[in-house]
């Protein structure tokens, strides 16, 4: 039976210095460190339903709502 949890993203701001020139970037993490790419966060917004299926192995990540935002 798969364990399900509702889950919310963060937003990371990263910042990395190359040649003296800093760069600055966002990125989505969900627990268990999991990556959201941002094309995701954008359309479905940062509210999650997590699957932990330990089974089978496997993790599935559903967005809370069912249809994508406006």
């Amino acid at each position: 039976m798969p364990r399900t949890r509702e889950v919310r993203a963060r937003e990371i701001i990263g910042r990395k210095v190359v040649r003296g020139k800093e760069y600055v970037y966002k990125y989505y993490t969900l627990p268990l460190n999991l990556y959201l790419p941002k094309g995701m966060v954008e359309r479905w917004g940062t509210e999650y339903i997590l699957e932990l299926d330990e089974e089978r192995g496997t993790i599935t990540i559903r967005p809370k709502r069912s249809s994508p935002q406006a």
